[in-house]
């Protein structure tokens, strides 16, 4: 049996004269088949109702849109005047001062918040709420509401070169601007000396600073190599993130935070730092701009590329740079990850960097997905390791 959408029902039923003048034969079959809202059975009525998928952004927009400093300028809201008023009523000619103090001004707050990603959506510019005055009948003016500002987690708020704030846990607050103090209405200066007290004080304006927001990449572990060592093609491999991938260095100019999932719903973060190069800790190649993403990181991942000549040169080049920028960096606990081992030159290779280096080294390879396997769970066993670290401390690990 043939079904019809209802334009073309309706159009059938026309060209038969069931849509002319007086009582129709067709009327209460076109009551029973009126035509919905819209039509599934017809490619002509019906609707797209498919989601509508994210645009992917390139690297190079990505670049315009992280932003991982910013100078930001906040004003805390200036207090209420005190009220100046004499109550007023019949028979009570005397009545006294009744006018109230003012509303204090509301504070500009930082808030950690894992939802944000970038400072990018931070503004150059906040200001608190100002207070309302005091009114008469010795009421008083409503405080400004408070300025919330959200920030990335692991943003550090330094003043005059200074950290005055490390927000490194999920809703941990920051108080950048004080509002300023309400006034005094005139029913405070009332005393014995002076029953008819006029003075009155304005509200106190509220606190300015200067401060300079810098982020830093919170993640569990991070993926150091030098560039086009293949540390972006082995984030997609172990997890979901998708970053740039090309036959060129330098192509990822930004952090990564990739998530690796396990049965047991732990889920380990995995930052792909851009490629480092001799110098950086010299800021040679933005190397001041990519080690600073390494600091918060709890484990390190080296990804050597066993395809080129000596390898473990890479190895003792890069745990040079991490404690030239830092003392003690390179001394946490790390695994060395031999990438490209489906290549005929880094079979050779490989033995060669196991007698070189002292750590476990793992080959795989992110193309082929080779090995893949005893990398996650010894990505597993330093998490494992870390969180009881923490716990035996008395402190809470990083939780994604």
């Amino acid at each position: 049996m043939a079904v019809l959408c209802g334009a073309g029902l309706g159009a059938s039923l026309r060209r038969c004269g069931a849509g002319g003048s007086g009582r129709s034969p067709w009327k209460p079959l076109l009551l029973l088949l009126s035509p919905p809202a819209f039509s599934t059975s017809c490619a002509r009525c019906a609707k797209d109702r498919r989601l509508r998928q994210k645009r992917a952004i390139s690297e190079r927009q990505l670049t315009r849109y992280f932003v991982d400093q910013r100078k930001v300028r906040v004003v805390g809201g200036q207090g209420g005047d005190g009220g100046h008023s004499f109550h007023s009523e019949p028979r009570k000619v005397f009545g006294g001062p009744d006018g109230g103090n003012g509303g204090d001004g509301g504070h500009v707050i930082f808030k950690a918040d894992q939802q944000m990603k970038s400072l990018s959506s931070v503004f150059r510019f906040y200001q608190g709420f100002h207070g309302e005055r005091g009114g008469s009948k010795n009421c008083y003016g409503a405080n400004g509401a408070h300025m919330y500002v959200k920030v990335p987690v692991g943003t550090l708020v330094k003043e005059d070169g200074e950290v005055v704030a490390d927000l490194t846990q999920h809703g941990e607050e920051y108080i950048a601007a004080h509002g300023g103090a309400g006034g005094r209405g005139n029913r405070f200066f009332l005393s014995n000396e002076n029953r008819a007290p006029k003075l009155f004080t304005p509200g106190e304006p509220g606190q300015e600073r200067v401060l300079h927001l810098e982020l830093k990449t919170t993640a569990h572990a991070g993926l150091v190599g030098f560039p086009n060592a293949g540390k972006s093609s082995l984030l997609r491999a172990i997890s979901q993130a998708k970053p740039a991938v090309a036959a060129y260095p330098f192509t990822t100019l930004n952090p990564h935070v990739g998530i690796v999932h396990y049965q047991d719903y732990e889920q380990v973060a995995v930052a792909d730092i851009p490629g480092l190069i001799k110098g950086a800790h010299q800021n040679r190649g933005l190397g001041m701009a990519f080690l600073k993403h390494i600091e918060r990181c709890r484990f390190l991942l080296y990804v050597l590329d066993l395809s080129v000549p000596q390898p473990w040169s890479q190895l003792q080049d890069l745990k040079y740079e991490l404690e030239a920028y830092e003392k003690g960096l390179s001394e946490r606990p790390c695994v060395v990850v031999g990438n490209k081992v489906d290549l005929a030159q880094s079979r050779i290779n490989l033995a060669l960097l196991r007698e070189q280096a002292a750590e476990r080294v793992i080959a795989v390879s992110a193309l082929t997905g080779e090995n893949l396997e005893e990398l996650l769970l010894h990505l597993r066993e330093l998490y494992d390791t870390y969180v009881k670290t923490e716990q035996s401390q008395g402190q809470s690990p990083v939780k994604w």
